[in-house]
C-alpha cells in the first residue's frame, strides 16, 4: 500500500545502547555466569517484592519447575492450574511427575477463577498455581483463604506481570513462591532468564542449591540438582530493563487507557477493584469472526496476535489415550480461546500509531 508506515508488530522488544553496553561490560569483566551481576539483580528485583528473597535462573519455565522441585511436589500429588495459560504453566507440573488439574477462569480477568479452583481440589491437591495473566493480578484476596484453609501452597506464575499488583501488593508476593519471566516480549527482559521470590530463607537456599547441580560451593554437592543458572549477561541486562520498568510500565497503562477510551466493536478488557493491571497484553474479545477481524488489521498495517487458540487441556501432551481431552469442563476456558486478540500495547508505541490500531479496530470489528 503506497505510503503505509509500517506494520504496527504486536510486541516491541527493547535492546537499546544501555543493554548492549551493559552486556559489553560484563562480557570484558570476565566474570559471565552466576557473579555479582547476578546478585545485584536479585537484590534489586527483591526490591520490587517489598525485600523477598529472589533467586534467579535462566528461564521462567525453569522458575516454576524448580520451585515445584523444591517444595518437594512430585508423583502423586495434583496441582491446580488454570488451563487458559502458556503451556509452561502445566509443563512445569508434569515436570516434576505431579498432575496438573485444570480449573476454568474468570471471564472478566482471564486469570483463574476461586469457585472452580475450590471444585477442583481433592485429597491429592497440595497446591495452587493461580497465573497473573496478560498483566492482570489473579484473585489472590480468595486464593490465599481458599488454600489456607485446605493446606495449600500457593506458587504464583507471575510470567507476564512483572509490577502487577492488587490492593497494592505486588504480585509474586503473595504465595510461598513467586515465579517471573523474562524472555524478550516480556514487560522487561534479560534476553531470556527467570527469577523466583519467596519469603522463606531455607526454601530459597533450596533453589540456590538446585539451580547449580546441587552445590552452593564448588564440589561440595549437598542434593541432586540441575544447571538453570542466569548469566551475568543476562543479569546485567536485566538491571537495565529494571531501572525502566516504572516508566514503560506507566506508559503501558496510558496506551491501554487511550485504547479503552476509542476502540468500538470489541470488549475491551475490564479490571477488578483494587487490581492494578500492566498490560503484558491488551486483550480484547471479538464476538464475530476473529479471523476476518485480524485480517483487516493485517492489511491495514496492524499486528495482533491469539493468546491462546487452544487451552493446555486442548494440547497433544494432554489429551486422553483416545485423544480427547477428557472430561474437563471448562467452557468460558473455551470460549476465550475462541474471542481474544491481543493487540499492540508497548511502550514504545506513537500516537500516531495508537491512532492507527484504534482506526483499524474500529473498521474491522462489527459491534455485538
Amino acid at each position: 500500500m503506497p505510503g503505509n508506515p509500517g506494520t504496527i508488530p504486536p510486541a516491541r522488544p527493547v535492546i537499546g545502547e544501555a543493554e548492549i553496553a551493559a552486556a559489553v561490560r560484563v562480557l570484558r569483566s570476565g566474570m559471565v555466569v552466576q557473579g555479582p551481576e547476578v546478585a545485584a539483580f536479585e537484590r534489586e528485583f527483591g526490591e520490587l517484592l517489598g525485600g523477598r528473597h529472589c533467586v534467579a535462573v535462566n528461564s521462567g519455565t525453569s522458575a516454576l519447575q524448580l520451585s515445584l522441585m523444591a517444595l518437594g511436589f512430585g508423583p502423586g500429588d495434583e496441582i491446580v492450574v488454570p488451563s487458559f495459560s502458556f503451556a509452561a504453566s502445566a509443563n512445569a507440573v508434569r515436570l516434576v511427575g505431579a498432575t496438573p488439574v485444570f480449573a476454568d477462569l474468570d471471564p472478566d480477568t482471564f486469570c483463574l477463577d476461586p469457585e472452580a479452583a475450590a471444585a477442583a481440589i481433592t485429597p491429592r491437591t497440595v497446591a495452587i498455581m493461580p497465573v497473573h495473566l496478560y498483566g492482570h493480578p489473579a484473585a489472590m484476596d480468595r486464593i490465599l483463604p481458599l488454600a489456607g484453609a485446605h493446606g495449600l501452597a500457593v506458587v504464583e506464575d507471575a510470567a507476564q506481570a512483572h509490577a502487577a499488583a492488587l490492593d497494592g501488593r505486588p504480585v509474586g508476593s503473595f504465595g510461598i513462591a513467586g515465579c517471573f519471566s523474562f524472555y524478550p516480549t516480556k514487560n522487561m527482559h534479560s534476553l531470556e532468564g527467570g527469577m523466583i521470590s519467596t519469603p522463606d530463607p531455607e526454601l530459597a537456599r533450596t533453589l540456590r542449591l538446585l539451580r547449580n547441580q546441587g552445590m552452593e560451593q564448588r564440589y561440595q554437592n549437598e542434593i541432586v540438582g540441575a544447571n538453570v543458572r542466569m548469566t551475568d549477561v543476562a543479569a546485567a541486562i536485566g538491571r537495565v530493563q529494571l531501572a525502566q520498568l516504572p516508566q514503560w510500565t506507566e506508559q503501558r497503562r496510558a496506551n491501554a487507557a487511550f485504547l479503552d477510551a476509542h476502540l468500538t466493536g470489541v470488549t475491551t478488557p475490564p479490571v477488578a477493584p483494587g487490581a492494578r493491571h500492566v498490560y503484558h497484553q491488551y486483550t480484547v474479545r471479538v464476538a464475530g469472526d476473529r479471523d476476518a477481524v485480524q485480517a483487516v488489521l493485517a492489511e491495514r498495517g496492524v499486528g495482533s496476535a491469539v493468546y491462546y487458540p487452544t487451552p493446555i487441556h486442548r494440547l497433544r501432551p494432554y489429551l486422553g489415550p483416545d485423544g480427547s481431552p477428557g472430561d474437563w469442563r471448562l467452557p468460558e476456558t473455551d470460549r476465550a480461546a475462541l474471542e481474544v486478540l491481543s493487540l499492540p500495547v508497548f511502550p514504545s508505541l506513537t500516537g500516531g500509531e495508537l491512532d492507527r490500531i484504534v482506526e483499524a479496530v474500529n473498521t474491522a470489528a462489527v459491534p455485538a
